[in-house]
């Protein structure tokens, strides 16, 4: 009988801290940190997990070269990443947040190589589903 006492609490135990570790982890994906972190992941490091779901429905995507606008939606970038995926990108990187409240933030992703530095001013919302980045603009000097 002790021994099923034991098993059965060795049992409940395991359970409950396996959940508590699965809603921590979902906690924390609901958080700001965890969104400009998985961006800078997916474009400085080619890590893919995670960014379809901390990129916006309508997330749009726009640069600027030679006097020019591209616009492209969540599909257009999700593609262009794909195709860098597991490729490491040889700068520093640096996040810095701009603005931020308890709705909207805008951040700073600044990769510097060597000749150039490319700037990333994310856009990010707080939805019920956790912060999305709902626009990139990216900037090359």
């Amino acid at each position: 009988m002790k021994t099923l006492k034991t098993l059965t609490a060795a049992l409940l135990f395991a359970i409950s801290s396996t959940a508590f570790a699965n809603d921590e982890t979902s906690h924390y994906k609901l958080k700001m940190d965890y969104a400009v972190q998985t961006y800078v992941d997916a474009v400085w490091h080619g890590e893919l997990t995670g960014l379809n779901e901390i990129l916006d429905k309508d997330v749009k995507f726009t640069f600027t070269r030679n006097e020019k606008i591209f616009n492209y939606g969540k599909n257009d970038l999700l593609k262009f990443l794909k195709s860098m995926e597991n490729v490491k990108q040889n700068c520093v990187t640096k996040t810095s947040i701009i603005e931020a409240d308890s709705t909207q933030t805008i951040v700073k992703v600044a990769m510097k190589y060597k000749n150039f530095t490319r700037i990333n001013y994310l856009s990010l919302a707080n939805t019920a589903k956790g912060w999305k980045i709902t626009n990139i603009t990216s900037t090359f000097i």
